[in-house]
């Protein structure tokens, strides 16, 4: 929820964090001073994180509203890396964070870590989100160092030749133990999207990646890069993923999906390729276990 007020005469001259309180009487003084600090508070379109910022008459106030309980730190260490080089570093995304900032968040989210961990190092360079994963998914963001690593991912991304591999856990058992989908996608309401005959082109290949006790582990290698592409195909297939309560999945702890790894050739035919591991609600659902 995103909530719009002016400024006037009465908070002019105000701290921000003081003003918003008056223009806002329903939440705290030290929830206004949270959005701030987390990336949710706008003033005439500009992000504003320092809460004694002074406001002026007309100035416009957004204010993102966001649950508390999503306000979680994520960082990142050397170690926790997936992949680096000089123009590339991979990591595991966690299911439960947000790819790129939001209206409502910056702080907390993979991009800002990955920024973080680029100024620790020495880079100047912004955190380039390239690619994404849904909210819920898990699994591996590769992330560019620098302006020509990101033109290159980019163009190899949008001419698909990025190999792409994801886990998805679905109940019941499919009849093959393979299989494509061939099926354009569309928009079909707001938040989801459907097969659609006006849709954009969307293929995705299957496979069986092991079955038992009512869930079947399935390997999917998206072809082509639309928006909850694995989702959909999955749903059109008659197996919504598990946990996946949008398009009709058994309820669950996350969202049983996680992308797998990502493999590409960079410069110089350089392979690079990172490999994340499943967490562990994941894993003790997957008929699977040799996960890791």
């Amino acid at each position: 929820m995103i909530l719009v007020a002016r400024v006037d005469a009465e908070q002019a001259g105000m701290r921000l964090d003081d003003g918003a309180k008056a223009i806002f009487p329903q939440f705290s003084k030290g929830e206004i001073r949270r959005m701030i600090d987390w990336g949710g508070c706008n003033i005439s379109q500009t992000l504003v994180r320092v809460a004694s910022r002074t406001l002026r008459e007309g100035d416009e106030i957004a204010l993102g509203v966001m649950e508390a309980e999503r306000c979680i730190e994520l960082f990142f260490t050397r170690e926790e890396l997936l992949y680096e080089d000089k123009d590339y570093i991979a990591v595991c995304k966690a299911a439960g964070y947000n790819s790129q900032r939001t209206p409502y968040q910056l702080k907390g989210t993979v991009e800002y870590a990955v920024e973080c961990y680029m100024k620790s190092i020495g880079l100047k360079d912004p955190a380039r989100v390239v690619h994404r994963l849904d909210r819920g998914t898990s699994g591996v963001m590769f992330f560019p160092k620098h302006k020509q690593a990101a033109t290159l991912i980019s163009d190899l991304l949008k001419n698909g030749m990025v190999e792409k591999t994801y886990w998805a856990l679905i109940s019941g058992s499919p009849d093959e133990s393979q299989w494509k989908v061939d099926k354009p996608i569309g928009k079909v309401s707001k938040f989801k999207y459907g097969v659609a005959l006006n849709g954009k082109p969307a293929r995705t290949l299957f496979a069986v990646l092991g079955e038992g006790g009512g869930v079947t582990a399935i390997e999917a290698k998206p072809l082509t890069g639309r928006t909850h592409q694995i989702r959909v195909h999955l749903t059109h297939s008659g197996f919504p993923i598990i946990g996946d309560e949008s398009y009709g999945g058994a309820p669950a702890p996350r969202m049983m999906l996680h992308c797998r790894s990502m493999r590409f050739t960079a410069a110089k035919g350089k392979i690079i390729e990172a490999v994340a591991p499943t967490d562990a609600p994941f894993s003790e659902a997957s008929p699977v276990k040799e996960q890791q």
